[in-house]
């Protein structure tokens, strides 16, 4: 390395800071998955394959979401019918014998 370089004042990491609500990791993915996300962004027009995996995994968790709400809701139904008054008969409509 040439003695004219200084790196008295560097530090390590990434050079731009993510963007607020955004986390840098490392993930592996199959290259299949990889190569999907991809290719649905090139037959799209371009863009960014790491947005539509991001998007694709929000939308699973909104439906594993909805799965949880629609099971609570059944339970609960299920629960309640135990305490439901329950009718003792019909009763004679008014006028009718």
């Amino acid at each position: 390395m040439k003695p004219e370089y200084d790196f008295s004042r560097a530090r390590r990491g990434a050079i731009a800071a993510p963007a607020p609500g955004k986390t840098r990791i490392t993930i592996r993915l199959d290259d299949a998955v990889l190569e999907w996300f991809r290719k649905r962004v090139h037959a799209s027009g371009g863009g960014n394959y790491q947005s539509l995996i991001n998007e694709a995994l929000r939308q699973h968790i909104a439906r594993e979401d909805d799965v949880l709400a629609d099971t609570l809701r059944r339970v609960l139904r299920e629960e309640m019918a135990e305490y439901a008054v329950k009718p003792k008969g019909r009763r004679k409509a008014r006028g009718l014998k």
